[in-house]
Parts: C-alpha cells; structure tokens; sequence
C-alpha cells in the first residue's frame, strides 16, 4: 500500500487504540485515517483470536455511505491479507443472500451503513453481543444525514465494556456532544487540523460566474486541460444529470454519481474513474464524502455548497496523501452568502480569479453548444439581414 512512515493521525491513534483507549480523533480528509484504526485493529484481532472467523464479530465500523463502506473494507482486506482476519460490508442497495451467507461463514470485522446493519440484526444474522470496538467514522456527515438515532439504537445492541473510536473531519457543538454521550471520560482527544481546514497540498480558488453562464466556463477548462482528471461537485441529483448532459452535447463524455443510480451502477462509476477509464466524475456531497480516488489533479465546485464544512470535504478529493491539486469554484450572485459562511468557516478568504465582460463573452464563444452559440447566432442574424436588404432592393427596382 506504499506505507513508509506513519502520518500524524496514524502516529498519534495507533499506540492509543493498542492499549486499549477510546478515541476522539479530529482529521482532515487524506491524512490517513482509515489506516490510523485498521491497522491496530486487525493486530489486536489477529493476536487474540481462537478461531478464525467463528469468534463472533469482534469490531464494527459505521459509515454514511455505502461507498464508504466498500472502501474501508478495501483498505482492511487489503492491511489483514497476510493475515486470518475477516473483513465484510454490509450496505442496502443490494442483495442481501450473498450477504447473509458471508455472516453466516464467519467474520471478525463488519463495515455497514446504519439501514441494511438492522435488518440483519432483527433477523438474528448479525449478533453484537461481542464486539470488543465500535468506530464511527466520518461521524459529522452521519449527523447530518440524520443517522444520530441510529447510532444511539446501535448502543442499546453494544457491550458496555467496550472500545469506541470517533473519527470525524470536522468538530462541532452537535458533534461533541454526540461524541462524548459515546466515549469514556478518559478518552483520549487527538486534533490533527490546522487553523485553515483546507489541506495545505491544495491551491484553491473561486470565480464569480452566474448560473446560466457556468457550463460554458467548465466546458472551457475541461477542454484546456485534457491531461487532467476532475471531480465536479454539484448541490442535487437533477443538477449531476443536467451538466452532464451539457458535457456530452459538446462532446465532452463525464458520469455522474448520485443517490438515484442504482448501487451497482455507483459502483461501476466509481471503479471506471479509478481505473482511469473516466477522466471526468460529476458528483454530489453524499455519494462523494471520504471516498479516497487517487491522482485526482482538480475539483471544480460547480455548486456551491450549502454546508460550509462540505467545501472542505469537496476540495480534500484532490491533493490527498502527498499529492498536490487545484480546486476552483464556480460563485454565482445568489451564492455570495454561502460564500460568506464558507470562509467563516475556514477562518480565511478564499483567492479570487477575476473575470471580465470580455472574457466571460469569450468564454461563451468559445462553447461548442449549438444551442447557446453565440458566434453562429449573430453570424446567423447579420445573414438573415442582410436577406432582407436583398430582398427590400428587389422590390423597389420592380
């Protein structure tokens, strides 16, 4: 997986989670965090383990998104491969027999999503009888998403004498709240995020671009930069379909990814962009949140996002790990309020790139969108013109 040194989060939790610790940890996205937990946990299993996999569940992760889910189970699988250790998702969307039998066979680790988590639970298919550790991670998108009674009905299920790691990005009154309702007294609090919450690796900008005139501006930097791979975020599932729609009638080919595809479908999206057979990935904030995408070189906020700390989140697909990246966003007039929030949020302004009359004019010409064309609309009009003036001569010389 290239590991050669630890990252701060990884080199402040591990030795924490080891001995046993809960944990409220505090970490920018792309600054290791699965890691930080998978790697103490998979030791811990695997060297106190009687039988591989019949145990009973020893640790469950919880996670928004079922992207998130196939993820963390990646990167587990991927840590525990030389080892016996058993790792499965569990997320709705799907099947649930291939499942079931899974669990069924035996594991030690479950990664799940609140809703297909208790299903198997009320059919007895998932016993928590035994979990020794319990992570919440990207704790902050659950309360937003309103997975907070969840969480609580999931402690009713848990040993009270157990380990709970809380991993979020972002910290708040809610979020601290839940957090220490989770923890014990003594956890132990691990802050990994510098005054700016925006990676350092990143160089991010905004330009004041109104709604109807942004297509033409993505076409343009979509088309300049050829080389590049990008992720546009949008606010909904609509505006995803629609830009990419106006991507395709000027021979730009993007997916999107959202809530109303299909699980099987999202997935296919998301492995076509990480092997490299999409260069161009239109997105909203759920579908999106954590998933880890190598060598993204830039993020185009095409939206802006209602959520402050969601601008953040968006703009850490790119410059992860080591890697450096660019993210622009796209602010129109009636987005300059949640501008306002977003750099209260970050503590800092955010770069300006200006745009003109002129360069907003040539931008628009410069689309191949026959629709809104406006060099062949004005080359159109001075040739229906000058018809007329043909035709009005015609009539006074007869």
């Amino acid at each position: 997986m290239g590991f050669k040194r630890p990252t701060d989060i990884q080199f402040k939790c591990i030795p924490n989670i080891q001995k046993g610790e809960d944990l409220l940890a505090i970490a920018q996205t792309g600054t290791g965090k699965t890691a930080a937990f998978a790697i103490p946990i998979i030791d811990k299993i695997q060297f106190n383990r009687k039988t591989p996999g019949k145990d009973g569940i020893k640790c469950i992760v919880m996670v928004p998104t079922r992207e998130l889910c196939t993820q963390i189970t990646d990167v587990f699988n991927q840590i525990a491969r030389k080892t016996k250790v058993k790792t499965m998702a569990v997320y709705g969307g799907v099947e649930q027999d291939s499942q079931i039998e899974r669990l069924i066979a035996g594991i030690d680790i479950l990664v799940t999503t609140p809703g297909r988590m208790f299903d198997l639970v009320s059919q007895g298919y998932i016993k928590l009888n035994k979990i020794e550790t319990l992570i919440l991670d990207e704790a902050d998108q659950m309360l937003n998403l309103g997975f907070y009674k969840d969480i609580e009905d999931l402690i009713r299920f848990l040993p009270k004498k157990r380990q709970t790691l809380f991993f979020s990005a972002t910290i708040d009154k809610k979020i601290k709240k839940l957090a220490y309702s989770l923890v014990n007294s003594k956890a132990i609090r691990i802050q990994i995020s510098p005054k700016n919450p925006v990676s350092k690796n990143v160089t991010h900008a905004i330009t004041f671009v109104e709604m109807d005139d942004k297509r033409f501006f993505l076409e343009r930097i979509l088309k300049e930069k050829e080389a590049l791979r990008f992720m546009i975020f949008v606010r909904t599932k609509v505006r995803a379909e629609r830009v990419k729609a106006a991507m395709h009638r000027v021979g730009i080919e993007t997916e999107a990814i959202h809530g109303d595809k299909e699980q099987k479908d999202r997935q296919k999206v998301l492995n076509d962009f990480k092997a490299n057979k999409t260069r161009v990935l239109i997105a909203t904030d759920v579908s999106a949140r954590g998933i880890d995408i190598p060598n993204v070189d830039y993020v185009i906020n095409y939206d802006m996002p209602d959520i402050a700390e969601n601008y953040v989140h968006r703009v850490g697909r790119t410059g992860r790990g080591k890697n450096k990246g660019q993210a622009l966003a796209f602010c129109s007039s009636g987005e300059r309020e949640l501008l306002k929030g977003i750099e209260e949020y970050i503590t800092v302004p955010i770069d300006v790139l200006e745009t003109n009359k002129k360069e907003i004019e040539e931008t628009i010409l410069f689309s191949d969108d026959g629709t809104n064309n406006w060099k062949a609309l004005m080359q159109k009009d001075e040739a229906d013109k000058k018809k007329k003036r043909k035709g009005s001569g015609k009539g006074k010389r007869n």
